[in-house]
C-alpha cells in the first residue's frame, strides 16, 4: 500500500509539472542595488578590478500575469553572479512552491544540441560556382566533437570540407534564453496580473572611495588649507547592466560567512568545438583549398579640411566645480549607507564614479615625523623626516563627515600650476578622528638619532638609557616634529612632550624657522 501511494504521488507530482503553464515576468520596471565591498579586502589593498569580490543586493520590480491553477514565473536577465539560494519574490497571492536557476545560456552548442533530431537549415558555397544554395537537414549528434548533419546526399559533418557553411535555427530551443533566467513555481487560484519585487544578492561588485586633496596656501606657521573631493568608485563585472537604477553603496565590515562565489556559479555558455578529419592525404595535400582569410579593412580616411590647426599655450586656473550629483550619507545601523539621489545606471564590466563629499576650506597642518629607536646606537648622518598631511575630522576643521576607506592623491599648487606631491591610501574614518596623510620625506627637515649611553637597552633592560635627536630645520617657517620612541607596551619613556599616539609613545615639538634643536629622553624596556 505504502509502495502504491509513493508511486500515485510521483505520478500526480508529474502531472501537475506537465499542466503547469510557464509564464514571464516583465522587464525590471524599478531597480535598486545596493553594493557591498570585499569583506575580505584591506584597507591598504585596492578593489581587484579584473575579479571583484564583493557582492550587490539587487531588487527588481516587474509585473506578471498569472494562470488559474500553478504556473512557473521567469525572471529573465538576472545578474550572472545571481545568488540563487537567497532570492525572495514577494507580492505573489500564492507565494513560492520550488525556486530554480537556468545552468545554459544561449549559445552555438546549446542551439544545436536542443535541436538534435529536428531539421535545421544548411547554407554553403558551391566550389563550382561559388554561389550560395540552400537546403533543410537534421541534427543527428550533439555538438560535443563533430556535428553530424543527415541531408539528401545523406550523413556528412559539418564545416570538414574548407568551404563556408551555415546553419539556420527557425526557433529557440526551450528554456534556452541569451540572459541568465531565474524562475519560481507559484499557485494562484483565480489568475491576475500583479506587481511582484525580486531581491537577490549578486557576487562581482565592489566599491571603494577616492579622494582628491588641493593644497592652498600656507598661514607662514605649519598651518594650511585644503580642498577635498571624493568620489564612490562602483564596480559591476557582471554582464548585466543596471538601467535608471536606484544606488547605493555601504560602508563598513560586515560578518560574511557564506562563500558567495561557489553559490554565485554563473550559467555555462559552450561553444560550438568541432573536430574533422584531414581529407585526401598528406602527400597529395587536401584536394579543397582553405579559404584565405578577409583582407584587413582599409583604415578610416581623414577628413580633409583647408582651415589650418592652431595650438595656443595658456596656463590653465584649475578650481574645483561642484559635481552636478553627490551621493548623500545616511546611518545604517554601525554601517554608513551612500545614496544616490538620481536614477544610474551600473553597465556591464563597467566602472561608475559618484561624488559624494566636496570640501574647499578644510583646516590642516604640515607636520614632520622620524623614528628614533634605543636599539640604534647612533646615526652617522641625518635622516630626512617624513612629511604628512595633518587634519581632525570634524566640523570645527571643515569636514565632520564619515570618510570609508580608499585612495587619496594630494597635490601642491606650484608655479607651474598643481603638481602631485603624495599618494596614499586611507582607512575608514569616523568623525571626530585625527586623519593623517603620508606625502614622502622632506630634505628641509632632517634629524640624527644618538644613543649617548654605552649600554644597551637589550642586553641591560633595568638601566635607563639615555637618547638624544638633533634636529635641523631649514624651512622658513616653524616646523611640528613628531620623534616616535616605541610602543608603549616595550618601552617605559621620561622626558618632556611625552604623550602616547596610536599605541605609540611620542614626543612632540616645534623647531623655528632655519634653526636647531637637541631633544633628550631616557628609555629602558618594559620587559624587565
Amino acid at each position: 500500500m505504502r509502495r502504491a501511494a509513493f508511486l500515485l504521488a510521483l505520478i500526480a507530482a508529474s502531472a501537475a509539472a506537465q499542466a503547469r503553464e510557464t509564464v514571464d515576468a516583465s522587464a525590471p520596471v524599478a531597480l535598486a542595488v545596493t553594493v557591498y565591498r570585499d569583506p575580505e579586502r584591506g584597507p591598504d589593498e585596492a578593489m581587484d578590478r579584473a575579479f571583484p569580490e564583493g557582492f550587490a543586493m539587487v531588487s527588481e520590480t516587474r509585473t506578471v500575469t498569472l494562470p488559474p491553477g500553478e504556473s512557473t514565473v521567469r525572471f529573465e536577465g538576472v545578474a550572472e553572479g545571481m545568488v540563487a539560494v537567497s532570492a525572495i519574490v514577494t507580492g505573489l497571492p500564492g507565494g513560492t512552491i520550488e525556486k530554480n536557476r537556468n545552468a545554459e545560456l544561449l549559445s552555438p552548442a546549446a542551439l544545436v544540441n536542443g535541436m538534435l533530431g529536428n531539421r535545421v537549415t544548411i547554407t554553403r558555397a558551391n566550389p563550382a560556382t561559388g554561389e550560395a544554395a540552400s537546403e533543410p537537414a537534421i541534427v543527428r549528434t550533439r555538438a560535443d566533437g563533430g556535428l553530424v548533419l543527415q541531408t539528401g546526399e545523406g550523413f556528412e559533418a559539418v564545416r570538414c570540407a574548407g568551404l563556408p557553411e551555415k546553419l539556420t535555427f527557425d526557433r529557440v530551443p526551450a528554456g534556452l534564453s541569451a540572459q541568465p533566467v531565474f524562475s519560481i513555481d507559484t499557485r494562484d487560484a483565480s489568475g491576475g496580473t500583479y506587481q511582484i519585487v525580486l531581491t537577490y544578492l549578486a557576487w562581482g561588485f565592489d566599491w571603494q572611495a577616492n579622494y582628491v586633496a588641493t593644497l592652498g596656501e600656507g598661514d607662514g606657521r605649519g598651518g594650511v588649507e585644503l580642498g577635498l573631493t571624493s568620489w564612490l568608485t562602483l564596480l559591476n563585472d557582471n554582464a548585466q547592466s543596471f538601467s535608471d537604477a536606484e544606488l547605493m553603496a555601504v560602508a563598513g565590515r560586515l560578518n560574511v560567512e557564506g562563500d558567495y562565489e561557489s553559490l554565485a556559479e554563473p550559467p555555462r555558455a559552450e561553444p560550438l568545438r568541432l573536430t574533422c578529419y584531414p581529407i585526401g592525404s598528406t602527400a597529395r595535400g587536401s584536394p579543397v583549398g582553405y579559404p584565405p582569410p578577409p583582407p584587413p579593412p582599409p583604415p578610416p580616411a581623414m577628413a580633409a579640411t583647408d582651415e589650418a590647426i592652431i595650438l595656443t599655450g595658456s596656463r590653465v586656473q584649475r578650481t574645483a566645480s561642484p559635481a552636478a550629483m553627490m551621493a548623500a550619507e545616511e546611518e545604517l545601523g554601525d554601517l554608513k549607507l551612500y545614496r544616490v539621489p538620481e536614477p544610474v545606471t551600473v553597465a556591464a564590466k563597467g566602472l561608475k564614479q559618484v561624488a559624494f563629499l566636496q570640501k574647499d576650506e578644510i583646516e590642516g597642518e604640515l607636520i614632520y615625523e622620524i623614528g628614533c629607536s634605543a636599539n640604534r646606537e647612533s646615526d652617522e648622518e641625518f635622516r630626512p623626516a617624513e612629511r604628512l598631511l595633518a587634519t581632525v575630522n570634524d566640523e570645527a576643521h571643515g569636514l565632520g563627515v564619515a570618510l570609508p576607506s580608499g585612495g587619496v592623491a594630494v597635490f601642491e599648487p606650484s608655479s607651474h600650476g598643481p603638481l602631485l606631491v603624495g599618494e596614499e591610501r586611507l582607512r575608514d574614518y569616523a568623525r571626530g578622528q585625527d586623519v593623517e596623510i603620508a606625502l614622502g620625506t622632506s630634505g628641509r627637515v632632517r634629524v640624527a638619532c644618538t644613543r649617548t649611553s654605552e649600554h644597551d637597552p637589550a642586553t641591560e633592560p633595568e638601566k635607563w638609557a639615555r637618547m638624544e635627536a638633533e634636529i635641523a630645520n631649514a624651512l622658513d617657517h616653524p616646523a611640528r616634529l613628531r620623534v616616535r620612541l616605541g610602543t608603549a607596551a616595550d618601552w617605559e619613556v621620561r622626558g618632556r612632550g611625552l604623550r602616547i599616539k596610536d599605541g605609540e609613545r611620542v614626543i612632540e615639538t616645534t623647531i623655528p624657522a632655519n634653526s636647531d634643536r637637541k631633544v633628550r629622553w631616557r628609555v629602558r624596556s618594559a620587559h624587565r
